[in-house]
């Protein structure tokens, strides 16, 4: 470390890490990214230049870089695990991109490696720490709906195939809605009402095969291997029951809410998890109306690297850090619980569990941040 911030880099130049190289240079002023690598080195050299940073080089170059402290995993999913135990090997914390990992195994692997090398493992989403899930994260805990008693989740849309470029992945293994959306509405849910005991669920491949209508491969076909409608049910531990829906097969649209939370005293709704803002509502028991809640905490625009941020501040306060390793391994062995639910008729009961993470102070917009 060297003034005070922790020296980061990056693993995978694709068009995510852009907004990690801002958010770190512009609003973030606990950590520095001093260096980026890809499996493309001359992609990797033209994100330093782009970016001003000391190098672009190959990845085995950047794990041998003694001064580099935390390494961030931008690369695709299927590549999640193996990247991230090259690190831990290297002897660099990992905060790396959802999901943790494709399979329950890789993940728990990357746990267990993490705990014995006496390293930390991150991983997104680290929206939850935005000012809208924060803001609703402090009514829940200051009594406003009183005792949680369910909770409603829906990601409805109609897949990649109408939009994005390389669609093929979303309908893969490791992909489908659940895989791609589910660890925002998760994360958020364990965020506010805490882990997650047991699940259940049901999901289906609605079109065996989807044509890609977007450019550049307008017109090839996709065959289906992973459900792209799936619903789960969760029963917390603290009694409250929830339900997520997730969905690539909705070709009419919706008007369902992102999240709600229903207790014995109120109704909340949640914004959009994949943002870090958004409106939060609070509806009283009773003849009441519905009122907007002024956010309580800031970083209310895309502040993604917030939890990148809160990692380096624990390095340096030698303290638990928020966006952790286990509750993002909770929220993939529930992704899977509820394929596994699906295909074998039965509830799955969870093996892990986690922390709720401890909610940032009241009022936050610049503790460990720039002014």
């Amino acid at each position: 470390m060297s003034n005070n911030k922790v020296k980061v880099g990056i693993i995978g130049c694709g068009i995510i890490s852009s907004t990690y190289f801002k958010n770190a240079r512009d609003m973030f002023g606990n950590y520095e990214i001093v260096a980026c690598a890809d499996i493309d080195v001359e992609r990797a050299k033209k994100k330093a230049e782009e970016y001003g940073l000391a190098k672009g080089c190959s990845v085995e170059e950047l794990l041998a870089d003694p001064d580099i402290t935390i390494v961030i995993n931008l690369t695709i999913p299927f590549a999640h695990a193996d990247v991230s135990i090259q690190a831990l090997e290297a002897g660099k914390h990992v905060y790396v991109e959802k999901p943790l990992a494709v399979t329950r195994e890789d993940g728990a692997k990357m746990i267990k490696l993490a705990k014995e090398r006496g390293l930390r493992i991150g991983c997104a989403p680290d929206t939850f720490l935005g000012g809208g899930i924060q803001t609703a994260i402090k009514l829940v805990r200051d009594g406003w709906i009183g005792d949680p008693i369910g909770a409603t989740g829906f990601m409805m849309g109609a897949g990649h195939e109408f939009w994005h470029p390389a669609p093929e992945f979303y309908y893969q293994h490791g992909g489908g809605p659940m895989f791609d959306m589910g660890p925002y509405y998760l994360t958020a849910m364990v965020a506010l009402l805490g882990p997650i005991e047991r699940v259940t669920g049901s999901a289906r491949i609605s079109y065996p095969e989807r044509t890609i209508t977007s450019a550049p491969k307008y017109g090839q076909k996709i065959k289906v291997e992973i459900p792209t409608n799936v619903v789960g049910i969760m029963e917390f531990k603290n009694g409250a029951i929830g339900t997520l829906f997730t969905s690539f097969d909705t070709r009419g649209g919706t008007t369902l809410p992102s999240i709600e939370i229903y207790g014995n005293l109120g109704t909340l709704v949640v914004p959009d998890p994949n943002t870090f803002g958004g409106v939060v509502k609070y509806h009283r028991t009773g003849p009441s109306e519905w009122a907007d809640i002024p956010l309580t905490h800031g970083f209310a625009d895309n502040a993604r690297g917030i939890g990148v941020a809160d990692m380096a501040q624990a390095i340096i306060e030698n303290r638990p850090h928020r966006v952790n390793g286990e509750l993002a391994y909770h929220v993939l062995e529930a992704m899977h619980g509820f394929h596994d639910a699906s295909r074998d008729g039965k509830h799955y009961v969870m093996q892990s569990t986690c922390e709720t993470p401890e909610p940032l102070p009241f009022g936050t917009s610049k503790l460990f941040f720039h002014a």
